[in-house]
């Protein structure tokens, strides 16, 4: 029987782990981790630093990068 169609509920899991042997019980706990970590950095990471790229590109238009660091970089003396 294909496990992938049954409908496991809570309580049938919580009865398999009770039939692990302590080493696979580890190893699920492991995947379980795993898996949360995953799950976890994908909510943390709604926005990527990406979307902010040409943003603000309008107010630089025409300015030289080099010039604008080093007048920068003078008035700090």
């Amino acid at each position: 029987m294909d496990i992938s169609k049954l409908d496991l509920k809570y309580n049938d899991y919580v009865k398999g782990v009770k039939e692990l042997n302590p080493e696979e019980q580890l190893n699920l706990i492991e995947i379980i981790s795993a898996q949360l970590k995953k799950n976890i950095a994908k909510k943390k990471s709604k926005h990527s630093i990406m979307e902010l790229e040409g943003l603000g590109s309008k107010f630089w238009k025409g300015i030289d990068a080099q010039e604008y660091v080093r007048k920068e970089r003078e008035s700090w003396a």
